[in-house]
C-alpha cells in the first residue's frame, strides 16, 4: 500500500531513505561478489573498472571502489557546484565497504549467463532502491555529469560512452564472449531499475475522439468511476475543433472502458497507450 508521505512524519523519511540506501548498496554490492566477479562480468560502473584492474594487476575491487569514488565525488563537488548530499556519500563508502566485507563469499554459480542474468538483476534492484532513498551510489554518474559539462554532450550519452568503454576494454581482458555478457547484465539492470522505479503494472491511458463527448464523458464516470479530461483538438484533415477526451484506467478496466465507449458512439476513436507511473487520486500516491 502506497505510503501518503505528508502524513509521515519527515524524520521518518529521512531514516528511511538512509535505509534504502544502505539496503540498495547492500545489494549491489553483493550482486557484484556473488555473481558478476566470479564470472569476469564487467557490466559498466566503477565495479566493472575494478573487475578489470583486479584481473590486471590483482588490486583489491573494494579499494579500487572506494579509490575512484571518493575522489569522483570531491571533484563533483568542486566542478559541479552541486550538493550531492550526504545520502550519496554513504551510498559511495559503503558499497565498496560490503564488497570488502564480503569478497570471500562463495560464489552461487560459475556459468557466465547464470552470472550476467542475476548480477544484472541484483544490481539493478540495488540502485533501484537506491535511487528510491533520492541517492546514487556516486561512480559513473558523477563521471558522466562531468563530462557533460565540459563536452555538451547528453547525460545518457556520456553514461553510454563510458559504460560501453567499459565493456570494450573487458573484452581485450577477459573475452568478447564476457563481453557480450556482460551487456546482457547491462540490459537487466537497466530494465531491474525500471520496474523498481516505476513498479510492474502499468496503467493505461486513452485518448477518446468523439462526436458525443458528454454521453461518452457521463458514461465514464457512472460506469468505471473514473476522471476524463477535456484536451482541446484540431482535425489535421478538417481544421475543424473538436475536444479530445484523456482517461487513466487500470489494465483490467481497459476492456469495460472501451465496451462502454463503444456503447455511447459505435464510431469513436480510441488510443490506447502505456502509462508507467500515475500518481494522484485512485492510484499511487508517491
Amino acid at each position: 500500500m502506497a505510503v501518503r508521505r505528508n502524513k509521515v512524519n519527515p524524520k521518518l523519511l529521512i531514516l528511511l531513505d538512509y535505509i534504502f540506501v544502505l539496503i540498495g548498496s547492500a545489494f549491489v554490492a553483493l550482486a557484484f561478489n556473488l555473481f558478476l566477479a566470479p564470472n569476469n562480468i564487467a557490466s559498466g560502473g566503477v565495479v566493472g573498472i575494478s573487475l578489470i584492474l583486479k584481473n590486471l594487476f590483482g588490486w583489491m575491487p573494494s579499494i579500487v571502489q572506494w579509490s575512484l569514488n571518493i575522489p569522483l565525488f570531491i571533484a563533483g563537488v568542486v566542478i559541479l557546484g552541486k550538493n550531492f548530499g550526504v545520502k550519496t556519500l554513504v551510498g559511495t563508502l559503503f558499497l565498496p565497504f560490503v564488497v570488502f566485507l564480503s569478497e570471500g563469499a562463495e560464489p552461487i554459480t560459475n556459468d557466465p549467463l547464470l552470472g550476467a542474468l542475476f548480477g544484472g538483476l541484483g544490481v539493478g534492484l540495488g540502485l533501484g532502491i537506491v535511487f528510491r532513498g533520492k541517492a546514487s551510489t556516486g561512480g559513473i554518474d558523477l563521471a558522466a555529469q562531468i563530462v557533460h559539462k565540459y563536452t555538451g554532450m547528453s547525460l545518457g550519452l556520456c553514461i553510454l560512452s563510458i559504460d560501453g568503454a567499459i565493456v570494450t576494454t573487458s573484452a581485450f581482458v577477459f573475452s568478447i564472449e564476457q563481453a557480450l555478457y556482460a551487456m546482457i547484465g547491462m540490459f537487466l539492470t537497466a530494465k531491474t531499475i525500471d520496474v523498481v522505479q516505476m513498479g510492474l503494472g502499468y496503467s493505461k491511458m486513452a485518448y477518446i475522439i468523439t462526436e458525443h463527448e458528454d454521453d461518452v464523458r457521463d458514461e465514464i464516470f457512472r460506469e468505471i468511476d473514473r476522471g476524463v479530461t477535456r484536451i482541446s483538438a484540431t482535425g489535421g484533415f478538417t481544421d475543424n475543433k473538436r475536444p479530445m477526451l484523456m482517461c487513466v484506467v487500470e489494465q483490467f478496466e481497459v476492456t469495460r472502458l472501451k465496451q462502454q465507449v463503444k456503447k455511447v458512439d459505435p464510431a469513436a476513436f480510441i488510443i490506447i497507450v502505456n502509462a508507467h507511473e500515475v500518481l494522484g487520486e485512485g492510484f499511487s500516491q508517491s
